[in-house]
């Protein structure tokens, strides 16, 4: 970082705040969840509002997404205007690039920003000073995208020019292979290093992480609320808090500021007897989730697993649904709430694979075949490369889709367990 900084100071770094997200499927079967949900990404936002000032930050950056989608909400555009103006009002800047979900090009209802509100255009990377007392503290390098179909590296328009102080790059971006998300404004680690950055401010990706520690920083803080059960959308949801002192970038500090949080939990039904055990087994979970996450509304997914004598009870038409209801009625009341998003049933029959084996049928010649293969890690993954093999049983699609390929044997393992277990139900 080019030249000593006079004061040590903070600033926030958040992107995807997703204002107006539509949360879907759930209005029907519970209205107030639904409308909690509405409000939830609106809540976060005003939870960084608070943020910013309590720590007294110097600036906020805002990496891309403020919005869900390019014709923003009236109600959303508001609230987010009146942050910013209670910002202002602090003295604390906000810097903002757009991203494919907001590009500039969308309908805005707001004309007239904040004076201490820098929103970057799209035509090129701009450079915008930060003082404090008079003294050039930072440079803010940021652009927007003027359109969603943003396919540009626009991390190679960067560069970090002469200024003084910390020099940061405010972007939207897809970096790598890290997200699962579209690739807009596509570019690798080797662009944001060549740019002279100190810190990239990035946004898109929703899983929070940090791609490189120093030299420069390489930041995602994820999402400021989660969006759904997905794995990038689970957990604790924020911004990062960043302390700048003299020449040096501490490490960023996250702060949860999400109003619902959704969760994904496996369990077990092994040991079980009964579907009223696993029922109080359930709630036993849900008491420990809203111990854990307390003051957050929850929003939980459950998948059942495990062989067990549960499993061909949970596989009886209708058994799961009346179990949802059930576990939801149980559940109603508490606030903040939590609400049962599914229950799947990934659960298999109790199998007595020393008996299969020694018989003379199929499923005792596919463990036989299964066996000679996890001896051989060569001949196991050109066996499941050929991913055709284990096509025609409906479950083992899952398993092929859900495993990573670097993962042969256990995609095998788990494949042939699934078939056999198919083949013994008579389901395949």
């Amino acid at each position: 970082m080019g030249g000593m900084v006079p004061t040590p100071f903070r600033f926030i770094h958040a992107a995807d705040l997703h204002l107006d997200t539509p949360f879907e499927g759930i209005a029907g079967p519970a209205p107030e969840v639904a409308e909690a949900l509405r409000e939830a990404s609106l809540q976060a936002w005003d939870r960084l509002v608070q943020l910013a000032l309590d720590e007294e930050v110097l600036f906020v950056l805002l990496a891309g997404d403020i919005y869900d989608g390019a014709e923003r909400g009236v109600r959303a555009q508001i609230r987010f205007v009146n942050g910013l103006r209670r910002l202002d009002q602090a003295g604390i800047g906000t810097f903002i690039v757009h991203g494919n979900h907001d590009p500039l090009s969308g309908w805005s209802a707001i004309h007239e920003w904040p004076a201490t509100v820098t929103i970057f255009g799209s035509g090129a990377v701009e450079s915008l000073p930060v003082e404090i007392a008079g003294e050039q503290v930072a440079v803010i390098h940021g652009i927007s995208y003027g359109k969603r179909e943003t396919i540009d590296n626009l991390a190679r328009k960067f560069t970090r020019g002469d200024g003084r102080g910390l020099h940061v790059g405010l972007l939207h971006a897809n970096v790598g292979a890290v997200s699962e998300h579209a690739s807009y404004a596509p570019c690798g680690l080797a662009d944001l290093t060549a740019a002279g950055m100190d810190y990239w401010a990035l946004g898109h990706v929703h899983k929070r992480q940090v791609l490189r520690e120093g030299d420069p920083w390489v930041v995602y803080p994820g999402d400021t609320q989660g969006r759904s059960p997905k794995p990038s959308e689970t957990g604790e949801k924020g911004a990062f808090v960043v302390t700048v002192s003299g020449s040096t970038v501490s490490p960023p500090e996250f702060y949860a500021l999400d109003a619902v949080r959704f969760i994904e939990c496996e369990h077990d039904i092994g040991d079980m007897v009964d579907i009223p055990q696993l029922q109080s087994r359930l709630a036993e979970l849900f008491d420990g989730l809203r111990a854990q996450h307390e003051g957050r509304a929850l929003l939980v997914r459950i998948t059942l697993g495990g062989r067990g004598r549960l499993a061909d009870d949970l596989a009886r038409p209708g058994a799961r649904d009346a179990l949802l209801v059930e576990m939801r009625e149980a559940e109603a009341g508490f606030e903040p709430f939590l609400w049962i998003e599914s229950i799947k049933d990934h659960t298999r029959q109790e199998l007595d694979l020393a008996a299969i084996r020694a018989r003379d049928d199929f499923s005792a010649g596919l463990l036989a075949f299964a066996d000679g293969l996890q001896t051989d890690e060569v001949a196991a993954s050109q066996f499941v490369a050929d991913r055709s093999s284990l096509l025609e049983i409906g479950q083992v699609q899952r398993v092929l889709r859900e495993l990573e390929p670097d993962e042969p044997l256990d995609l095998l393992a788990e494949a042939v367990d699934l078939a056999v277990d198919s083949v013994e139900r008579g389901t395949s």
